[in-house]
């Protein structure tokens, strides 16, 4: 449990940081995401996902 309160604060970190760097960047990376079909957002979400389970796979 610990280690997925230590991941979710490194995101939020790490989300915030870019927010407040870069804020129109990141409104424009939002704004064109909104505008991308469902099925492509699912296929990126689901690789993200799976890069990052593998990821911590191989750091344990």
């Amino acid at each position: 449990m610990r280690d997925l309160l230590n991941a979710i604060a490194l995101l939020l970190a790490i989300e915030g940081l870019l927010f407040a760097v870069f804020p129109d960047t990141m409104r424009i990376l939002l704004a064109r995401t909104a505008l991308e079909p469902r099925e492509l957002l699912r296929r990126v979400g689901l690789v993200s996902a799976l890069v990052g389970v593998g990821l911590l796979w191989l750091v344990h």
